[in-house]
């Protein structure tokens, strides 16, 4: 538990459904701050499409340095159909993720109980790894152009970049999160790259690999190139611990991890800066899911697993682990489906199950 007893949270509910699932991920956290004994502040912003659409600002002058106050932040969903798309998501979310330095993503791909999974014959004791991917460097650092756009003669140029400095402290909290997370089947940390085709930057992530790796021999190296890894995903997905990658390739492989642990509606990510002092930011996968809005259908799986994240790494690690128990009885004994409209319960009475869950586990 974390010693000050007290954790203040930024809530950016952001659009479509996105309040909607916030508001039960919010209705869980009080709850356990009340079983458990701790203080949570919570402070409401309006970053997203529909601020966008009055303003013509993504993020106003000052925001940074205020959410960098925060202990953590809670992103509900970004993406609006009358905002271009890339506007909110390069201006929003890659924005916080550069300034906030929060250089580690953190997917957990983890089959909950009584959630269906495409992969037949595969459960719970099977589905169950993690992928950490790079979170600020690669394709996404805009070092891209166009020459003579829209003629015949048009030329497009988007560069990948990797430093030394970016790839190992990756990688090192990759081994780390590996020892730490201590599974019993033994602990092993995949590198996926591309280092037969891709033989700049992908080298470069494969020889600090093998440097950082002499510093855990309690941890098995392991590479996989990134098309063989999308195979192995979905025959043997029981063969993953740990996975550590870079940002376009993480980007990719935690969509599919999201479909194999049963939809976008259960999986939630972490946007993390694990340095002293640093802010980071958890968020439901799903997206925006403009066409629910309203309607209490949406599922909030997602975003209460967001806010377990959270807490567990917020230092409230009890906490977080006892609202993931609590998904997963609710996940194993009430819910009929995890699809919207399907459920068998609306949005807010999810919700009230977890809640109920957390006086069980």
């Amino acid at each position: 538990m974390n010693a000050s007893k007290s954790i203040r949270i930024a809530v950016l509910p952001g659009d479509g459904t996105g309040p909607e699932v916030t508001a039960e991920a919010i209705k869980v956290l009080k709850a356990v701050a009340a079983r458990d004994g701790f203080e949570c502040s919570l402070t409401d912003f309006d970053f997203g499409g529909e601020r966008y659409l009055k303003t013509g600002e993504t993020l106003p002058d000052g925001a940074v340095e205020q959410l960098r106050t925060f202990d953590a932040i809670l992103l509900g969903a970004v993406g609006h159909p009358d905002v271009p798309p890339g506007v909110l998501e390069k201006g929003l979310l890659l924005e916080l993720r550069f300034q906030l330095d929060q250089y580690i993503n953190l997917r957990p791909v983890k089959l909950f109980p009584g959630v269906e999974t495409p992969l037949a014959g595969k459960g719970p004791k099977d589905i169950d790894f993690v992928v950490v991917r790079e979170n600020t460097e690669d394709l996404y650092c805009g070092v891209d152009g166009f020459l003579k756009k829209g003629t015949a003669d048009e030329v497009a140029m988007q560069s990948a970049v990797y430093t030394r400095k970016g790839c190992e402290r990756c990688i090192r909290w990759a081994f780390q999160y590996t020892q730490r997370r201590n599974n019993p089947k033994g602990k092993r940390l995949t590198l996926v790259a591309k280092t037969n085709v891709l033989t700049f930057g992908h080298d470069l992530w494969f020889r600090t690999f093998q440097d950082v790796a002499k510093e855990f021999p309690d941890v098995e190296p392991d590479y996989n190139h990134v098309d063989a890894c999308c195979m192995w995903m979905v025959k043997n997905p029981e063969y993953y611990d740990v996975i550590v990658t870079t940002n376009m390739f993480g980007d990719i492989i935690t969509d599919l991890g999201g479909i194999i642990q049963g939809g976008m509606g259960v999986a939630a990510g972490g946007n993390i800066n694990p340095d002293p002092g640093g802010c980071s930011m958890y968020e439901p996968m799903g997206g925006s899911a403009p066409k629910y809005t309203g309607q209490n259908v949406i599922n909030p799986i997602a975003a209460i697993s967001a806010m377990a994240m959270l807490l567990e790494h917020s230092g409230y690690e009890q906490s977080g682990r006892r609202v993931l128990r609590a998904i997963q009885q609710v996940t194993g004994t009430k819910m009929k489906s995890q699809s919207a409209g399907k459920m068998g319960y609306g949005t807010d009475e999810v919700g009230d199950l977890v809640v109920q869950a957390l006086y069980n586990v």
